[in-house]
């Protein structure tokens, strides 16, 4: 790949189950197929005694080595150990989830070792992987990245996936509510007319589902109101 430095972001959907990555050239969005040909790529990491898997091979390895390989960081990301919905994801997930003075931390065993990963730790190699796919589509270095969260994440919640981003190498420009992300997508509130809009977007993904309420007025996007 050149040491050529592309100029604009890419624009991240780091999702619970999948993820997907998109330049956006003028007035034309560019959702980026990876090396399977896909355009979506399964958020999971799996650790062997040899090496670090993400995306497809990762998911592909989950039936072989469910200890070990990793998914729904999304839910763990920002959250607390004593958190309720992170005491009850701990029942379902097959490995382990280990009280780090407060902080929830990934335990899997890796080249022979035990290790602990943070959720951002985790989801900054699903983003080195989204990066990855765009550069090699792009043939330069990117440096610039928006991602998308859903609605509901508080002020920690989107702390830690801005940092996943710069650990990724990523810097984040915007962290973007996902149903605002998609009203623009579908050219909601283009023109800046001062009419307000109500627009009630539904979120239906892999790993959540969640309907979100938007006040749409002069091209200002305003969350009234979540669910899910």
């Amino acid at each position: 790949m050149a040491d050529e430095v592309y100029d604009g972001a890419i624009g991240i959907d780091l999702g619970t189950t999948y993820s997907c990555v998109a330049t956006y050239e003028g007035t034309n969005v560019e959702i980026i197929a990876n090396e399977q040909g896909s355009f979506t790529t399964p958020s999971f990491v799996s650790f062997t005694e040899k090496e670090r898997l993400i995306g497809e091979a990762a998911k592909n390895n989950a039936a072989m080595n469910p200890r070990n390989t990793v998914f729904d960081a999304k839910r763990l990301i920002g959250r607390r150990f004593d958190d309720p919905t992170v005491k009850k994801d701990i029942e379902s997930w097959p490995f382990k989830i280990v009280d780090d003075n407060g902080s929830p931390k990934i335990e899997v065993e890796y080249l022979g070792e035990n290790k602990q990963f943070s959720a951002q730790e985790i989801s900054s190699m699903v983003l080195t992987k989204m990066k990855e796919i765009a550069e090699t589509k792009l043939g330069k270095k990117v440096e610039k990245a928006v991602i998308t969260v859903p609605a509901y994440f508080n002020d920690n919640q989107r702390q830690a996936t801005k940092d996943a981003g710069s650990i990724a190498g990523l810097n984040v420009l915007r962290i973007i509510n996902e149903p605002t992300a998609a009203a623009i997508a579908y050219g909601l509130g283009a023109g800046k007319s001062e009419k307000e809009r109500n627009v009630l977007i539904y979120d239906l993904g892999g790993g959540t589902f969640d309907v979100s309420l938007l006040n749409i007025q002069g091209g200002v996007f305003t969350v009234k109101a979540t669910a899910g």
